[in-house]
């Protein structure tokens, strides 16, 4: 009688071992045993989006600027007359009394406008039409670092200043563009050219932006100038009374000495 009990007990022992190896599976000893858990799938893998085509909009440079001036920049007239050049505008302030000057003086320039100022004085855009001057694409807000921008971000900002000048003055060409700070780089002329515009330096920089006085403007403009340089001036981007203060002297010596023209 023991014996079979003892049997009876090595046998419920083995059963209930052989139920907790079973992996998944616990089994209580004097009741039903659970349900098998389930184990939970895994998780998918999450989806990679594929890379744009085109360049986000950044407004951060994406290269460096080139160790030198790139090709294909108008650095001169390319004949004896000089040319001036007005960077900056239009402003409603500065702009009309150069355009005063010039017209007294009988002479054209070229007017390098910021598109959104364009925007805010279309009538300053036409009435540099109207009197015969040269326009020019300046960037829509003056961003020294566009050229380093992704190119699909430097011709978004050419034609959106292009549509503003064009709006202003509807069938006015916009011959060339000027690339602020002069930082220029080989995508951003590249650019203007796919755009229709010739990309215009300067070969003379009295640093009129800076503000010095008349007298300085005029001493350093007439020290530096050759024949068929390019100047360079400013209409807007803040005070220019000592830009405006210098331009007769400036002017008439010029015409005296070499011919003013108008950039072609």
């Amino acid at each position: 009688m023991r014996s079979r009990a003892l049997l009876a007990y090595a046998l419920g022992l083995v059963l209930v071992l052989g139920g907790c190896a079973q992996p998944g599976r616990v089994v209580a000893v004097g009741g039903p045993a659970p349900s098998p858990s389930t184990t939970p799938a895994p998780s998918p893998k999450p989806t990679v989006s594929p890379r744009p085509t085109r360049p986000p909009t950044t407004g951060k440079p994406v290269r460096p600027l080139p160790a030198k001036l790139p090709a294909g920049l108008r650095r001169t007239t390319g004949v004896r007359p000089v040319a001036l050049t007005f960077d900056d505008g239009p402003s409603p302030t500065w702009t009309p009394k150069i355009l005063d000057r010039l017209r007294a003086a009988k002479v054209t320039a070229t007017f390098c406008l910021v598109g959104r100022e364009a925007q805010r004085h279309p009538e300053l855009v036409r009435r540099i039409v109207r009197e015969g001057h040269q326009l020019c694409n300046h960037s829509w807000k003056h961003n020294i670092d566009l050229g380093r921008l992704p190119v699909a971000e430097i011709r978004a900002d050419l034609v959106r200043t292009n549509k503003a000048i064009q709006t202003a003055a509807p069938g006015a060409p916009i011959a060339f563009y000027r690339q602020p700070g002069g930082r220029w780089t080989p995508e951003v002329v590249a650019v203007a050219k796919q755009l229709g515009m010739r990309s215009l330096h300067w070969s003379v920089d009295p640093q009129d932006w800076a503000k010095p006085p008349a007298t300085t403007i005029k001493h350093r403009v007439l020290a530096a100038v050759r024949p068929g340089s390019i100047v360079l001036l400013h209409d807007g981007g803040g005070d220019r009374a000592a830009t405006f203060a210098a331009c007769p002297a400036v002017i008439a010596d010029l015409k005296r000495r070499f011919g003013v023209t108008r950039l072609r």
